[in-house]
């Protein structure tokens, strides 16, 4: 069947009175009477030669033919939404979807975001935390900003910066710490990563104790832990300088261990599009800055 013959009214009729199951209620969203709209859903009714509505006493119920038509047209008028939606004041604006973990969005990007709005106030970016074990496709992600060392399946990687770990605690903790060795008195708070303690005990140049303490998914929660005096967490203190300024948490030892770097990642799969480019480019200038 030849689509562009479909009329696009009926179309709009048909889709609104399966989502509301009631041809009065779609009436009143699209600004016409009930009539109108049980018309447009019978002419597309005779074009497509099936029936798309049972007629009940009390409204009406799609058929097996109109559940199946059902999905594909809001879809179809949800992508034509956010099409038009981008068009302002004559310009298009592009939709660019980051992906980050929690620690880099709060700790680096979300304070230099309004630089990059600025700059580019043609894209609309869309900011989603996630872990760092995300899928950027089922994600529905342009780019990911993620931890680790860069290899990552069918996936495009480019280094922005190291992040070293080291402890930070309380100042009531800190109080307790004199040496590295009085950290086997503490709870060592841990993420899902379980070799990190041992390899800076490694560096620290003596032997990791026995893990004891929690583990968290999330360095944001496990610092707030830390604040409340839970334990020692490792942490990419250069993602915490605002606490640390503050006083809030403190660095009780200098020696830091590198377990993976930050990146930015995007699917081979992908085509860069003009938005991911600018974003790519302006994400490799401000981290040299």
């Amino acid at each position: 069947m030849d689509v562009s013959k479909l009329p696009l009214n009926a179309l709009r009729a048909f889709e609104a009175s399966a989502r509301l199951c009631s041809f009065t209620r779609a009436g009143l969203e699209l600004r016409v009477s009930q009539t109108a709209v049980s018309h447009q859903v019978k002419a597309l009714e005779d074009v497509l030669q099936v029936s798309l509505f049972e007629r009940l006493p009390r409204g009406v119920a799609l058929t097996d033919e109109g559940l199946a038509l059902l999905p594909v047209l809001s879809d179809a008028f949800r992508r034509m939404s956010d099409a038009l939606s981008r068009f302002e004041d004559g310009n298009y604006r592009e939709v660019l979807t980051v992906g980050a973990v929690a620690t880099f969005a709060t700790g680096w990007l979300l304070p230099r975001l309004s630089v990059f709005a600025k700059a580019h106030p043609q894209i609309d970016l869309r900011l989603k935390t996630n872990n760092n074990r995300a899928d950027i496709l089922a994600d529905g992600l342009d780019c990911f900003l993620r931890f680790g060392d860069g290899a990552w399946h069918a996936t495009n990687a480019v280094k922005l910066m190291d992040a070293p770990l080291s402890p930070i605690c309380s100042p009531g903790t800190a109080a307790r710490l004199s040496k590295p060795e009085d950290l086997v008195h503490e709870p060592l708070l841990r993420s899902y990563r379980l070799d990190e303690w041992a390899m800076w005990f490694q560096a620290a140049q003596l032997p990791p104790p026995r893990a004891r303490g929690w583990m968290f998914d999330s360095s944001l929660a496990m610092v707030e832990a830390v604040t409340q005096g839970a334990g020692v967490a490792l942490v990419p203190t250069a993602m915490f300088s605002r606490p640390l300024a503050s006083g809030a948490i403190v660095q009780p030892f200098q020696t830091n261990v590198l377990t993976g770097s930050y990146w930015l990642t995007w699917l081979k799969s992908r085509e860069e599009t003009s938005a991911m480019q600018k974003f790519r480019l302006w994400m490799l200038e401000i981290v040299t800055e």
